[in-house]
Order: C-alpha cells, then structure tokens, then sequence
C-alpha cells in the first residue's frame, strides 16, 4: 500500500497532536513527585538528549558550519526565552492549578501572538480577529471563576497570571523566531542546549540538585522527549508533506479537547463543566481570529 504525501501529513499530525494532548497530563503527574524547576531541569536534558539524536540522525550537525557566529547567538538567546523563561512560568502555572485550568488558559498563546504582533511586526488586526480575541478572553475568565465570570472572583489568580504570562514569552519566541535562519530541529537543539546552564543555576540556588524518584525521572523524559522534542518534529514533517496547511492545522483545535479526557481518566481530576465552556469559548475565539485574516 502506498501512501500519498497528504495522508503522511495527516499521520505525522494525528501523532503530534495525540502527543500534545498528554501533555498536560503528564506534567501534572510529574509534578507530583517533584518541584517545577527539578521537572525542568531534567525534562530539558532528555530534550537535549533526543533533539541531539535526530540532529545526529538526520545529518543536519554539518549544517551548523555553514551558520555566522551571530545566528549561533541569536538562537542562544533565543534559549533562553524557551525552554528556559517559558517552561519556569509554565511549570509553576501546572503547580498551582489543575491541568484542566492550566492547559488551555496556555492555549490562548496565539491569541497573545496577535496581539503582540501589532507592536512588534506592525500588523493590523481586523474586526474578525478582534472579536475572536474577545470571545477567547472570556472563555479565559469562564475558567478563572469557576463559571462564574461576573463575579471576577478567580480561583487562584497567581496560578492564572503564570499561565497567561507563559503565553506572552511563548508568543515572543515565535515572534523572534521567524528571523532566526537556523534549520528548525537545529535551533531547537541550540534552544536547549543554551538553556541548560541557566537552568542548572536556578534550580541549583532555589531548589537544589537532588535525585529525583522513578516516577519523577519517567515524567520528565515523557515531557523531554515527546512534548519538547519528537512532537515538534513530527510536526515539521507534517507541515513538509501536505497540500494545505490550513488543513493540518486545523487539527491542532482537537488536542485541548482530547487533553482533558486524559486529565480525567489518568490525572484522576473531575472536569469542570466551566472548563469545557471557557474551552469551547477559546477554541471558537482561535477559530474566528484565524478565518479573520
């Protein structure tokens, strides 16, 4: 059986959005038995360790002497944007909420890169896309209040502040990213890598460096791996074989979905009904900002 192009791009991103869909679930258990920054620290070893391995595999470490010492630093600070700044306040964020408040308040990062893209890139927003911001904020306080969004009464607005505040660095990534002329998977590996250090030293000073349980180690390789690794890779290839890439990345709007049924049977959290409708308001907020353009 021969499979075409356009069917490889589906199945590389039915995996990758399957992936994205654990995510959450995985942080939260993993953060169970550790720390956040503990849960960073060795979640962006294994990334490196796997980022490492493909870069290795694919043949692309000859790529890199063809780079100028300022594209190689431009990536370097770009690490410390992600995974260093990104993944402290979203780990933080898993900590203090539950997944199903966390994973899709972090959801509205394109919402955030609209936004941000007025002042930083110039762009324009039309009217469609400044009812769909509209309609994903306040999903975004159906969640924060528990259902309750007249009474501004947020169940822990530390937790929701993080995770909108981890949507904002994410934006800004993708924003400085678009001028980066590395190979994707290659920035990525240089992402992490430079990021390490810095790692190492604030989980050094505020946590401290200590062996971490099984379960704690088997959470953050998950997490290194797939979430921060392999699923973005399996997501280039996707967007490398399709026809449409609308069409692929429509798809992306069933990983939040898809991430709360394995918050409920895994995580063992009881879904919300405020949940799944700030979700169906910030789902129907991406949608409407993204036909807008």
């Amino acid at each position: 059986m021969i499979i075409s192009g356009q069917q490889k791009a589906y199945l590389y991103a039915g995996s990758t959005v399957l992936l994205w869909s654990t995510v959450a679930t995985a942080f939260k258990l993993s953060l169970a038995h550790m720390s956040p920054l503990q849960l960073l620290l060795w979640a962006d070893i294994a990334s490196i360790l796997c980022l490492g391995m493909i870069v290795a595999a694919t043949g692309r470490f000859r790529l890199f002497r063809g780079y100028t010492a300022r594209d190689l630093a431009g990536a370097a600070v770009l690490g410390v944007l992600n995974p260093f700044l990104y993944y402290v306040v979203l780990f933080f964020a898993y900590d203090l909420l539950p997944a199903q408040e966390a994973q899709p308040l972090n959801y509205t990062w394109a919402i955030t890169l609209t936004l941000l893209s007025i002042p930083l890139l110039g762009h324009r927003v039309s009217g469609r896309e400044l009812a769909g911001i509209l309609v994903s904020y306040f999903g975004v306080v159906i969640i924060a209040t528990h259902g309750r969004p007249l009474s501004l009464e947020f169940s822990n607005i530390g937790g929701v502040a993080l995770a909108l505040g981890s949507t904002v660095i994410w934006a800004l990534y993708w924003i400085y990213n678009t001028r980066s002329k590395i190979e994707p998977v290659c920035a990525l590996f240089l992402n992490f890598t430079v990021a390490f250090p810095f790692i190492f030293t604030v989980c050094l000073i505020f946590s401290g460096i200590r062996p971490p349980s099984a379960q704690g180690l088997a959470g953050a390789f998950y997490v290194g791996f797939f979430e921060m690794g392999i699923a973005f890779v399996l997501w280039l290839q996707a967007l490398r074989h399709t026809r449409s890439a609308a069409k692929i990345s429509s798809l992306i709007f069933f990983s939040p979905f898809l991430s709360l049924v394995f918050i409920h049977y895994i995580a063992k959290e009881p879904i919300l009904l405020s949940t799944v409708a700030g979700l169906v308001f910030i789902v129907a907020g991406n949608v409407l900002q993204k036909t807008g353009r």
